[in-house]
């Protein structure tokens, strides 16, 4: 039986971009709607733009200036006869001021309504919430923390390491692991300055940390009646600095009383909170197995693609059927009076194909896609947002695609997994691609290890890359050795291989002059000179011409895709030859300035 059309409105402005807009794009097309897109001027000619119905431009080449541009969105909306807006991810998708913005222009608000948004997006507001209805909680302060000392007062009382957060943020900015005591302090005024940089508001409390934890979450929908459905769990663990790589669903390793506690607790959270369309609530789970509320994502997560291949639930579809005013029932073709919680039917893992370059601690990565073959075949399904052509700049986030690979059982989508990603070709810049590879092999995430499942949100830092580093495929050779990294089973040896050094082509020579190119960027870092790590603006500078600086005190952040990226002074020295200012756009390995040391004291 299919779902009914969509009758409350029918042109569907989508304030967003890349693979998430295209995503939105095909729902509304499922759903007889029409899809029109915005799009910056970098975006001209990708495929949401040209995909879509109508495509409105926003001059402009900066996320200031063109997707998070309030009076620019509307005016599109109403340029283009819009009468709903779906924001995505990203953006303004959690901003509470545009969705009020959206309803008072008298449009159809495709998310939760602003209050909402509001409340659990004040993360001590959201840890009421849930302690009000009882969920898993770690100690925290109730409130923001006034000042460091507040901050030092907690970890005394409650013991190391503790978290401190920006109460109105996300994605790891404004997040400071304190492990030490004589550290909290300091750690707590960098996070205020983070979080008054990166949101506008400084305030952050504390809590207990968990440490090496697990990620999981509930994917949640709800209708304006009041009804909630749990649609399954998902596992998200594997992350580098706090941002997810790969995820799956159902939650894998979980016993049946974690699961229940998680989906309990996500369903109350939301009803208490009068939660409307998708959202995402987060849990941390310990070592010891105790579950505790993380935050609520108040949107789309970019993972909700897994949760619709193992449910058959569209989750997109079924967003624009609840803001129309239909049913949880209508929007997920369920009966009415079925359980809260949804099954799955299959497991599904997500790959994120970003523009990074895992051999330099994932960093973005710029230029143009040279070549983009996606895999195919059975259990395959890629959202793409690039193709072969498309030029990835620094201005917005390196995500270009999503592998997600469905199989009856996790075993089988590992194995799925494995032939998709070594069939995934991209070139032009570099991509996440050898590290999934690679993580595949991992007994600690396949669990076909004796210590199961042993991955945890820090693994990719603290557990897997310093291995690389000294033994696997990041391992940066001498240029001149003539000894090569080879793999023989789980095992990486070396080999030498005669006349190397002088020979002037071919794979194991391009190999060798890559590894002296890595070595030459180690070498900057560690001489006089500062350069960009990557492509991206300067959104902070923190010295000036002529300054005395010390070892490792930060004199720049260049942010790119969405990271931030601090430079710090290679050795005590003296700041010449500065010529940035913030604001300014960098290009990979542009030297911004360098730091001479100073003459020895007579």
């Amino acid at each position: 039986m299919t779902s009914p059309g969509i009758t409350e409105f029918k042109r569907v402005l989508i304030a967003n971009r890349g693979e998430i807009a295209l995503r939105v794009v095909r729902a509304c097309r499922d759903a007889g709607l029409a899809s029109i897109a915005v799009y910056a001027d970098p975006d001209a000619g990708a495929p949401f733009a040209r995909l879509a119905d109508e495509a409105v431009p926003l001059p402009g080449t900066s996320a200031a200036g063109t997707y998070l541009d309030m009076a620019k969105l509307l005016a599109a909306a109403e340029q283009a006869g819009a009468d709903a807006v779906h924001p995505g991810y990203g953006f303004l998708a959690e901003n509470a001021e545009f969705a009020r913005a959206v309803l008072h222009a008298g449009l159809t608000w495709i998310g939760p309504p602003p209050d909402v948004i509001r409340a659990l997006g004040d993360k001590v507001q959201a840890r009421a919430i849930a302690a009000r209805v009882g969920a898993p909680l770690v100690p925290g302060k109730p409130h923001a923390v006034a000042d460091a000392a507040e901050a030092v007062s907690f970890a005394e009382r409650h013991g190391l390491p503790v978290a401190i957060k920006a109460a109105h943020g996300g994605g790891g900015r404004g997040l400071r692991i304190a492990r030490e005591l004589g550290e909290v302090a300091a750690l707590f005024d960098a996070a205020v300055r983070e979080a008054s940089a990166a949101f506008g508001r400084g305030e952050c409390f504390v809590e207990a940390y968990v440490d090496r934890g697990r990620h999981v979450e509930a994917q949640v929908l709800a209708d304006t009646r009041g009804d909630v459905l749990v649609v399954g769990t998902r596992d998200c663990t594997l992350q580098r600095r706090y941002q997810k790589l790969v995820e799956e669903a159902p939650a894998p390793f979980l016993e049946a009383a974690q699961q229940a506690e998680l989906q309990r607790g996500a369903a109350a959270i939301c009803r208490e909170a009068g939660y409307v369309n998708a959202g995402t609530v987060e849990f941390l789970l310990s070592p010891a197995g105790q579950l505790s509320f993380l935050e609520v994502n108040t949107r789309l997560q970019v993972e909700h693609s897994v949760t619709e291949e193992t449910t058959d639930v569209d989750l997109v579809r079924a967003q624009l059927l609840i803001a129309a005013g239909h049913s949880l029932a209508t929007a997920t073709g369920r009966a009415a009076g079925d359980s809260e919680y949804l099954p799955p039917r299959r497991h599904a893992i997500e790959f994120r194909i970003n523009a990074e370059d895992p051999d330099r601690g994932f960093a973005p990565s710029t230029g143009t896609i040279t070549r983009f073959r996606p895999p195919g075949g059975p259990g395959i399904r890629v959202d793409a947002g690039v193709e072969a052509g498309h030029v990835v700049g620094g201005q917005f986030d390196s995500l270009l695609a999503k592998l997600i690979v469905t199989g009856r059982d996790r075993s089988q989508a590992l194995e799925r997994a494995r032939r998709a990603l070594g069939e995934f070709d991209v070139a032009g810049v570099h991509t996440t691609l050898p590290f999934l590879r690679a993580v595949l092999t991992e007994p600690a995430y396949t669990a076909d290890g004796p210590g199961g499942f042993a991955v945890h949100t820090s693994w990719i830092e603290q557990d897997y890359l310093p291995a690389a580093a000294a033994a696997g495929p990041w391992r940066a050779a001498d240029p001149d050795d003539e000894r090569v990294p080879i793999r023989i089973g789980r095992r990486w040896l070396t080999v030498g291989v005669p006349g190397l050094t002088g020979a002037r082509e071919g794979p194991l020579v391009l190999a060798r002059q890559q590894a002296r190119e890595q070595l030459e960027r180690a070498g900057q870092a560690a001489g006089d000179v500062v350069s960009a790590p990557m492509q991206g603006t300067v959104i902070r500078l923190e010295v000036a011409e002529g300054d005395d600086v010390a070892a490792g005190q930060l004199l720049a952040v260049v942010e790119a895709m969405k990271m931030e990226n601090p430079l710090r002074a290679p050795h005590p020295g003296l700041i010449t030859g500065l010529h940035i200012r913030v604001g300014d756009t960098v290009a990979q390995g542009a030297v911004l300035c360098r730091v001479i040391p100073a003459d020895p004291a007579p």
